[in-house]
């Protein structure tokens, strides 16, 4: 209960950013509890692993801009379709290689997404420490081009 909580919160204070790369953690957890489940002979619980990573993958592309994206739009919503037919495919033929080939592509998207994160994080940082050394109080930075009121 309390992990869900605390989930909760993060999502409802996440930037857009944040809410991918949290959606697709969420879609390659749930890919990699299908392999396991299906591992196992789990056949109800690999089932619903499977329809909550199409859910995830769903969120996702419906939260494209295909028109403000362009071409990387267009074809991350085809990638999208690709990773939703698989997952059926694999869930219907109890296919780990199908489960691994959509797991390797969302890793490997979301190392992109993570990556993009990082770097607006690192701006506004960045942004953020200009801006409070530009308007530092004159005494407090021992420099001569502080500001003075």
């Amino acid at each position: 209960m309390i992990g869900t909580a605390y989930l909760e919160a993060h999502v409802l204070s996440a930037d857009p950013l944040e809410l991918v790369c949290l959606l697709y953690q969420h879609a390659i957890d749930e890919v990699r509890q299908a392999r396991r489940y299906l591992a196992s002979g789990e056949i109800p619980a690999r089932c619903k692993a499977i329809t909550k990573a199409i859910a995830a993958i769903g969120e996702l592309s419906k939260s494209l801009d295909t028109k403000a994206g362009g071409a990387i739009g267009s074809n991350l919503e085809q990638l999208y379709y690709y990773m939703t037919v698989r997952l059926t495919e694999a869930n219907l033929r109890r296919d780990d290689k199908a489960l691994a080939e959509v797991e390797s592509l969302l890793e490997t998207l979301a190392g992109g997404w993570k990556e993009t994160r990082a770097r607006q994080v690192t701006d506004a940082q960045t942004a953020a420490a200009v801006t409070v050394e530009a308007w530092q109080p004159a005494g407090e930075s021992g420099d001569a081009r502080a500001w003075s009121a």
